[in-house]
């Protein structure tokens, strides 16, 4: 095929699915649309070693910008779609301009959920970190003494206050529920990181919502909770998730139910329009997943540029996380949804610990605090089919490479 590719979406799906179809010599037009004033980057470092001074923008930019011109990449910036028309095969942009598609790639991402402006979400000083604007206005408000609230205590809240108490910032977390990260991970990969958390002196608070933030002129000063208490604040940091971002695959009369539904090649309802990436749900032994994470947004675009080019094999997640804490690497193999048990298993050094999660008996995945052969061998275990004996897991003296063979 030698029609245009248009990309909506300028994130890490985007790019990867322009940079695999040039690696696969495919020649088709490409053009790539994005909200942003800045070249595709990478986002996960601008709530960390960006947001702490110790990466520069120009580091998390995925090619120079010459890269697109000498690819014929057209990138087209500070921009949006407004409108698709699917019978005509165009996309309408905010200032009029059309541009024909024979392929379109929906890569829109998600959004943070903010907070209602009823409780106080929109005053100065509340944030939510997604994209380099974002980070650049947090990091003035992130001085040493100065209070901070995360509300939320999923991996984005733990990692903002892993950073926070870095600079020097007075951390308080609350959680609705009756644990962190009760959606994501086990109760022992909780407690873990909950007492990594209390060890660098971040006050955890859990089963505690906002009942509303305060302000004074405009600027948030404090924050009531849910069990009646007032604690001041000088910045507060949203974390309670994110919606996909598909409004423009709706309004076309694309399927879509908590993300763009897409089928084992990431095709929508549309067989001419693509979607990948965090706005997607798509099929999962037998059911249907979001998977947000860095990792699926660069396979399943990689597999989308595949098909593209003429391959014939579905994309298949091999799903793998990390969330970096302070000096430890958490990595996180599998997916854990609808677990059943838990097996502990201590590492070979100190602080080296990880987590196995059982459905029906099998493996299904393995969370790795500091623990990169733990890791490692559960990542190799689920890929190939291999079910650990429990008994000889549980115990320490357990070469995991036995459990392989």
């Amino acid at each position: 095929m030698t029609g245009r590719l248009v990309i909506v979406g300028a994130g890490q799906a985007g790019f990867a699915l322009a940079a695999k179809l040039r690696a696969l010599k495919d020649t088709r037009p490409i053009t790539m649309i994005g909200l942003e004033d800045v070249f595709p980057y990478q986002r996960p470092p601008l709530s960390k070693k960006y947001l702490l001074g110790e990466m520069s923008f120009d580091r998390l930019t995925f090619r120079p910008d010459a890269w697109f011109a000498e690819n014929d990449v057209e990138v087209r910036l500070s921009t949006f779609v407004e409108e698709i028309d699917r019978d005509k095969k165009t996309v309408r942009m905010q200032d009029g301009s059309v541009l024909e598609y024979e392929n379109l790639a929906l890569a829109t991402g998600s959004t943070p959920r903010t907070l209602p402006a009823s409780i106080g979400g929109d005053l100065e000083g509340v944030y939510t970190v997604r994209d380099k604007r974002d980070a650049d206005r947090l990091a003035g408000e992130m001085k040493a003494g100065r209070r901070l609230l995360i509300i939320g205590g999923g991996y984005i809240g733990l990692e903002a206050a892993a950073v926070a108490r870095h600079l020097g910032l007075e951390v308080t977390l609350i959680e609705m529920a009756d644990r962190i990260l009760a959606r994501v991970a086990a109760k022992e990969t909780a407690d873990i990181m909950r007492g990594i958390h209390d060890a660098h002196g971040v006050v955890i608070r859990e089963k505690t919502g906002l009942a509303r933030l305060i302000g004074e002129d405009g600027k948030v000063r404090a924050a009531e909770l849910s069990d009646g208490s007032v604690i001041d604040v000088d910045v507060v940091i949203v974390g309670i998730g994110v919606t996909p971002n598909d409004r423009l695959a709706q309004d076309c009369g694309l399927d879509v139910g908590n993300g763009i539904v897409v089928d084992e090649f990431a095709r929508t309802s549309d067989p001419s329009i693509f979607a990948m990436g965090d706005c997607v749900t798509l099929p999962w032994q037998g059911g249907r997943i979001r998977l947000e994470s860095v990792q699926n947004a660069v396979d399943q675009a990689e597999s989308v540029a595949a098909t593209l080019a003429g391959g014939t094999a579905p994309y298949e997640p091999k799903p793998w996380f990390w969330s970096d804490q302070y000096d430890v690497k958490l990595q996180i193999a599998g997916f854990n949804l609808g677990y059943e048990e838990t097996l502990l298993r201590p590492g070979a050094r100190e602080g080296a610990v990880s987590i196995w999660y059982f459905r029906e008996g099998r493996l299904i995945a393995v969370d790795a605090v500091n623990d990169a052969k733990a890791y490692v061998s559960g990542k190799k275990m689920l890929e190939t089919g291999k079910n650990p004996d429990k008994a000889l897991l549980a115990d320490p003296a357990t070469d995991l490479k036995q459990l392989m063979a």
